[in-house]
């Protein structure tokens, strides 16, 4: 075979099928030799992802990847193929797939290859166990617990009491506090039905995250019920448009029941004023959840983290430790500020699954609670991370992306071609305008620049700008 990172496949296990790994009898051998060449290959790709001078994407169009390349196919058979076609298919995956953890990747909010990270997923897929119950996943449901009460924590909730979970992603934790507040205001919702509530509204920025309407759509409200809200020129929620909207839902007989306020839009980076939003919340007895999928993150910073200031006032949360903390994906976190609500809500109490008479305290079984009955492992990368850096690692590699932000700002403030979205009230995310491509509201379409990787450097940031200049001047 021929190597593609630089690896060579020793042929150790050969013309072998999947039924000389064990469990096989006698198959410990070709197991641990198959095992061994998987991770040369994953080595070889980690080390090849931080060299600079290797391509982002080796791109191929999809028609080229279905019809085959070079040995790499994705068809299925019916026969199993050999050990060393298994090889080639796991190197060839990685070869035409997409090197987030490059120093230069910066197209998703997600970004980096976190080392401690990757070698805590590993793990994770080597236990395959499941998070519905302590009897199943004793060591990973505590150290959940621990993990988002230290979270709750940060998040100003008094000794960080309250609930929570992980979930497979922000839209998913920003439709579980819908959920809650519904169930909250109308719990005879749980079991009736929608037709047992009155019209219901939900209010969110005009830049929220799409996943607010989503839930809306998704839980019966409907996206007619989702009321957008005004923004200023910094992206930020006007406060008064919310209580004029609000004021105007309940003339109409509509009953307002969420305001999801944003820490860190996905296009603008915006952080909506809490505060201000809190205290109509509690004018009109609404229930405020804050979207910090992507803002979450800036709670571990001293000197960032004034810019959720009022996130304690919230009664649910979403944080993604998978973008701006650099934690692989998978890893999104609902947290409520009421204990006990989420169960309330979600639990049917399974008998088969969850039984009150187990010789443990199953209090610590969090499955009913979840809207999943399987749920991924996804706390143990994450907590493995915390252990290797301790909060302040995470907050040197937070105040190190908003640095370079502020450093991309100050390159291209004043470089001729260049123009600002807005000033530097963002410093999550700039942009320059690319004034020959379409436009996009009532601006020109704009490129999004995301500083979330561990790995980027102030040189990056240098070759960024100077490549889009290069490639601009055939525009």
């Amino acid at each position: 075979l021929t190597p593609l990172y630089g690896e060579s496949i020793t042929g150790g296990v050969g013309h072998q099928i999947i039924p000389h790994l064990l469990p096989a009898k006698n198959g410990e051998e070709a197991t641990i030799q198959f095992l061994l060449e998987v991770v040369e290959i994953l080595t070889n790709y980690v080390r090849k992802t931080f060299d600079r001078s290797t391509k982002v994407l080796d791109f191929h169009h999809p028609h080229q990847l279905l019809e085959g390349m070079e040995g790499f196919n994705l068809e299925l058979s019916d026969q199993p193929e050999s050990l060393e076609q298994i090889l080639v298919d796991c190197r060839d995956t990685l070869k035409y797939g997409v090197r987030t953890g490059h120093p230069r990747f910066f197209n998703q909010l997600s970004t980096g290859l976190d080392i401690i990270g990757l070698a805590g997923e590993w793990l994770t897929s080597t236990a395959n166990t499941n998070m519905f119950t302590y009897e199943i996943a004793p060591v990973f449901v505590l150290m959940e617990q621990l993990t988002l009460k230290k979270m709750r924590e940060m998040i100003g909730w008094p000794d960080g009491e309250g609930d929570g979970l992980f979930s497979p992603g922000g839209a998913i934790s920003n439709m579980y506090s819908v959920m809650i507040a519904r169930y909250k205001y109308f719990p005879e919702v749980k079991t009736k039905g929608m037709s047992a509530a009155p019209r219901l509204v939900l209010f969110t920025s005009e830049h929220s995250h799409y996943s607010i309407k989503k839930a809306g759509a998704a839980l019966g409200f409907g996206t007619e019920n989702v009321i957008l809200l005004s923004t200023d020129e910094r992206g930020r929620v006007i406060p008064a448009d919310l209580e004029a909207k609000i004021l105007d839902a309940k003339q109409k007989g509509y009953v307002p029941l969420f305001v999801n306020a944003t820490a860190g839009s996905t296009v603008y980076g915006a952080f909506d004023p809490i505060h201000e939003i809190a205290d109509i919340c509690e004018k009109y007895n609404l229930w405020l959840h804050v979207d910090g999928a992507w803002g979450g993150g800036l709670l571990m910073s001293r000197k960032h983290r004034h810019k959720l200031s009022g996130v304690e006032r919230a009664n649910s949360v979403t944080w993604n430790p998978h973008k701006m903390m650099g934690v692989p994906l998978q890893c999104s976190a609902i947290l409520v500020r009421e204990k006990g609500i989420m169960g309330g809500c979600n639990s049917m109490c399974a008998g088969y699954l969850f039984q009150p008479d187990k010789q443990y305290d199953v209090t610590y079984d969090t499955g009913d609670k979840a809207i999943q009955c399987g749920r991924h492992v996804d706390i143990f990368k994450f907590w493995l991370m915390w252990k290797a850096k301790g909060t302040i690692g995470f907050e040197q590699h937070i105040d190190k992306c908003l640095d370079l932000s502020q450093y991309l700002y100050n390159k291209i403030k004043n470089r001729e071609g260049y123009q600002m979205v807005q000033n530097t009230y963002r410093q999550e995310k700039l942009h320059r305008v690319a004034p020959k491509i379409k436009p996009q509201g009532n601006k020109v379409n704009f490129f999004r620049m995301v500083v979330s990787n561990p790995a980027a450097t102030q040189s990056d940031i240098d070759f960024l700008i100077d490549e889009i200049e290069r490639l601009g001047q055939d525009l």
